[in-house]
């Protein structure tokens, strides 16, 4: 059964006190009027003892007791009839007004609760977005004198304020942090090579060199992933128009080595699709969809990339691939950075684990979505899903 709401609540008890209030004013009208009945009739009523004649309107004559007898049922039948008058026509009339009342509740109730409402959609269209800290420009600016709501709603626009200086600190900082530290991996990787054409090296410092190379290149991926990472959390403001096939078949051709070392097959099936945005994101994005696909893949196996025009304005990029099989309440954890599948973060590991997230942010950043299923005898169907580029959103 569906929650009351706040409005119809108020509306409730103002109804319900409107009622209480009627209903007590009915009572004490009605009493009223029976003393004003008493005092009236008995005024009118003749003494015992005093003669009486009284003519009927049928032409009787009554007299004495007969006389009095005939008055009094007369009072009682004119009391019934004002009584039974006063109730059902104040009834009436408090039905009447007691619908009006609530009608007016929930007028006022809404009026009142306008403000509140407010403040519920801006914390819920934050809430909603893919990525909330995109939206956290986002203030409910309450105008209006102080009172309890605009109390509220300043304390969110504070609140919202401060998690927006937040999170833009935390990307500077990674952004700018990442960019130092490439300096010294260069001059590392630099010196390493170096001591390993030098002549008259060693063999063990050759092999403790090339171990030296690998874990520099590591981190060197791991810099300019989380570069990229940084960068792609922006939303793309400046867009070209770039078809999704073009890139399909190109990153098909540049991880085709890869591919073939690791005994994986990748089958292209480029579709058109139209969309606009930043062409070397958009290639960074089906390049780390292709890479994650043949990684996480097992000997024999196979990679599908496909681009297609979707309906309802959307086009799309699907990346298939056999492999292990992934539960799907492990599907969520591997968008996040560092985050893979049966694998500790080691050293030796062939990648950082930054893959998907930077999938992701870059299709949010145009946008889009990205979403992922495990394939039926594992492996992963992931999709992006990006605007056509005839759409005006």
């Amino acid at each position: 059964m569906r929650a009351r709401t706040l409005r119809a609540r108020l509306t409730l008890v103002y109804g319900g006190l409107f009622l209480a209030g009627s209903l007590a004013l009915l009572g004490v009208t009605y009493v009223l009027f029976h003393q004003q009945l008493d005092q009236f009739f008995a005024g009118g009523t003749p003494r015992p003892g005093r003669d009486v004649l009284i003519k009927t309107r049928d032409g009787d004559t009554l007299t004495g007791k007969a006389a009095i007898r005939w008055m009094e049922e007369q009072q009682a039948g004119l009391r019934d009839a004002a009584t039974t008058s006063l109730l059902t026509q104040g009834a009436i009339a408090l039905a009447l007004v007691a619908g009006l009342a609530t009608g007016a509740g929930w007028l006022v109730a809404g009026r009142a609760l306008a403000p509140l409402h407010r403040v519920t959609e801006t914390a819920r269209r934050i809430a909603a977005a893919p990525d909330a800290d995109r939206v956290l420009h986002e203030r409910i600016a309450l105008p209006g004198p102080p009172d309890d709501v605009k109390n509220l709603a300043d304390a969110f626009d504070t609140m919202v304020t401060r998690l927006d200086r937040s999170f833009d600190g935390q990307r500077r900082f990674v952004a700018n942090a990442s960019h130092e530290l490439r300096t010294p991996l260069t001059l590392t990787r630099a010196l390493i090579e170096m001591a390993l054409h030098r002549k008259g090296a060693s063999a063990d410092l050759r092999r403790l060199a090339e171990d030296l190379l690998q874990v520099n290149a590591r981190h060197e991926r791991v810099i300019a992933g989380l570069l990229t990472l940084a960068r792609s959390e922006r939303e793309v403001a400046d867009r070209s128009p770039v078809d999704l096939a073009d890139l399909v078949a190109h990153v098909v051709a540049q991880t085709a080595d890869e591919a073939a070392r690791a005994g994986v097959a990748v089958h292209e099936d480029a579709g058109p699709a139209p969309s606009r945005g930043d062409a070397l994101l958009l290639e960074r994005l089906v390049h780390n969809l292709v890479e994650n696909g043949v990684r996480h893949n097992a000997a024999g196996g196979w990679v599908r990339v496909r681009s297609r025009t979707a309906g309802g304005g959307r086009v799309e990029v699907e990346v298939s691939n056999t492999g292990p099989e992934v539960p799907g309440h492990e599907v969520p954890g591997l968008f996040e950075p560092f985050r893979r599948y049966g694998a500790d973060r080691v050293v030796t590991a062939p990648s950082a684990g930054l893959g998907l997230s930077i999938a992701r942010s870059i299709t949010r950043a145009h946008g889009g979505d990205l979403r992922a299923r495990p394939r039926e005898g594992g492996g992963l169907v992931v999709t992006a899903s990006l605007p056509h580029a005839d759409d005006p959103g």
